[in-house]
């Protein structure tokens, strides 16, 4: 039995590692130098060449590097029957919260306004604060986080997402409610799941039924948003600024107008990194489990798109 690893611009020696301890007579093949892909029926991948996967006629399991599994699922060569696993990491969690709490202090707290008037020798103690009433989009275990730190530090937070929830002890719109839940909020954190339903989802449409002033946080995928509308809907006025951590075409090309939009702030996708360390035993314990004929761990529903 041999495991493969794919991910195309990263140096897999961490995983690799950290596996080898886990499981010392794995054999470990890397893209692109798999000489043996008939004994390959565990695969690791980020970001695969899609149907790369074609090749391992004996493929049994695939397995994400991370918690997203958007690029697994939209590689139409992959059997539907194929199972697919993907990493839950503690570390992930509070990496991202960590994140989404900065920039929504930032905003909160004006911090780039207070910047600017360093820059310009002003001293203005005007308005300090901005009142914000948060709304986040995908409270599963990264957004119910959020909305957890979140209240705890006093502020109010609403929930929005996909699927029906009624165990909630904070107000909770679903998917056909999201005129509701924008006109609740004037900052939005999108921390959905990339799936058809909401691939393009902040578009022009969305922004105009934002509240005047909203600022944006998108930490999930960058095809969750349309470009060009946000940098209309900053233009306008309508939308006060945003800060992006993810980009439909990574890394984001220099001439993407992004790069030079006085109100955008962004991060070069690293609000929450896999951690190897944590994520490698998640691998090699579903690889046992395979073997023994056990259910697997963070088993993806494929209708769900996570």
């Amino acid at each position: 039995m041999s495991l493969a690893i794919i991910s195309p611009g990263r140096n897999p020696k961490a995983w690799i590692d950290v596996i080898k301890k886990h499981k010392p007579n794995l054999r470990i093949q890397v893209h692109p130098d798999i000489d043996e892909p008939d004994a390959v029926e565990v695969v690791m991948v980020w970001q695969h060449p899609p149907g790369i996967l074609s090749q391992f006629k004996n493929l049994k399991m695939v397995s994400s590097m991370g918690a997203g599994v958007d690029h697994i699922l939209s590689d139409t060569s992959i059997p539907e029957d194929m199972p697919i696993v993907r990493i839950v990491d503690e570390k992930l969690t509070w990496s991202m919260t960590n994140y989404v709490v900065m920039g929504i202090l930032n905003f909160h707290r004006q911090f780039h306004r207070f910047q600017e008037d360093k820059r310009n020798k002003v001293w203005d103690m005007s308005d300090p604060e901005i009142p914000v009433k948060i709304g986040v989009m995908g409270v599963g275990a990264l957004g119910g986080d959020v909305v957890d730190k979140l209240r705890y530090m006093d502020f109010e937070v609403f929930g929005y997402g996909f699927s029906e929830k009624t165990d909630l002890d904070y107000p909770y719109f679903p998917k056909d409610q999201l005129d509701q839940f924008l006109s609740q909020i004037n900052v939005v954190v999108c921390l959905l799941p990339l799936t058809s339903d909401t691939e393009n989802l902040m578009n022009r449409d969305f922004f105009n039924q934002c509240q005047p002033g909203t600022f944006i946080i998108n930490a999930a995928r960058g095809k969750h948003l349309v470009d060009e509308d946000l940098i209309e809907a900053l233009d306008t006025g309508h939308i006060s600024g945003a800060l992006l951590d993810v980009y439909r075409e990574e890394p984001l090309p220099k001439e993407h107008p992004f790069w030079d939009h006085e109100k955008i702030q962004f991060t070069p996708h690293i609000a929450s990194v896999t951690n190897p360390e944590a994520a490698a035993p998640q691998v090699v314990e579903n690889i046992n489990r395979m073997e023994a004929g056990e259910s697997l761990l963070n088993k993806v529903n494929r209708k769900k798109g996570y």
